[in-house]
C-alpha cells in the first residue's frame, strides 16, 4: 500500500509507494495512482521467451517470480492462473495478453514480464499471436477495485501503440522499466 499526506489549505497530495514519493495536484482514489514501474523488477523480466504456448508462458513467467518475497506458493499461484485463463481469455489483442490471478498465493502485487519475438498463440481477441506477456498475482486481501484498477491502467498504457513498440524494441529489462516510470509520470 501507501501513505497519503496532504499539506493543509494545499490541494496537493503527497503519495509514497515503494519509497517514492509523488505528488499529486488532484485529491484521487487509490486506484487511480497504481503505477506499473513500482511493481516490475530487472529481474522479473525476460526479454526473450522461450514459450510457444500459453500455458508454457505462464510457467516461464512464473518462475521469475519464484525467488519474490511476496509468493507464498508458486504452484498455486500458476494453477489459479490457469483457471483464470481457462475460463476467458487474457489475450487482449495488439499482441498483448495479462494471465493473471487473484489469490492467496501472493500477499501482495507482483508482476513479470516477457516478450516473445515469434508470438505466442493465446486465443486473442484479435487473433493476433502474443509478444508481450504480463504475469500479474494480487492477494484476495486487496480491494477488487485495487485489482481491476491495475489491470485498467497497464491495459489503457498497452492500448498505445507507440508504448508497445518501446516495450518490444527495448534492449534490457531495465529500459523497459524506464518506459513504464515516462508514460506513468504524474
Amino acid at each position: 500500500m501507501g501513505l497519503l499526506t496532504s499539506v493543509p489549505g494545499s490541494h496537493n497530495i503527497t503519495v509514497f509507494l515503494s519509497g517514492k514519493a509523488r505528488v499529486l495536484t488532484k485529491v484521487m482514489t487509490w486506484r487511480t495512482i497504481m503505477v506499473i514501474s513500482d511493481y516490475l523488477k530487472p529481474e522479473q523480466i525476460k526479454l526473450s521467451l522461450e514459450a510457444r504456448t500459453k500455458q508454457d508462458a505462464i510457467v516461464e513467467l512464473s518462475e521469475l517470480l519464484r525467488p519474490h518475497p511476496h509468493v507464498k506458493d508458486l504452484e498455486k499461484f500458476v494453477e489459479e492462473t490457469f483457471k483464470r485463463e481457462n475460463f476467458s481469455t487474457t489475450g487482449i489483442g495488439h499482441e498483448v495478453a495479462i494471465p493473471h490471478a487473484r489469490t492467496d498465493a501472493v500477499s501482495d502485487i507482483v508482476i513479470a514480464l516477457g516478450r516473445s519475438s515469434q508470438g505466442i498463440e493465446f486465443d486473442s481477441l484479435d487473433g493476433s499471436p502474443v509478444k508481450l506477456v504480463f504475469l500479474i498475482g494480487t492477494p484476495k486481501s486487496r480491494h477488487l477495485s485495487t485489482y481491476l484498477s491495475l489491470l485498467a491502467h497497464l491495459t489503457r498504457l498497452l492500448d498505445r501503440e507507440t508504448f508497445r513498440k518501446k516495450l518490444l524494441e527495448a534492449t534490457s529489462a531495465e529500459a523497459i522499466i524506464d518506459a513504464f516510470r515516462k508514460v506513468e509520470e504524474p
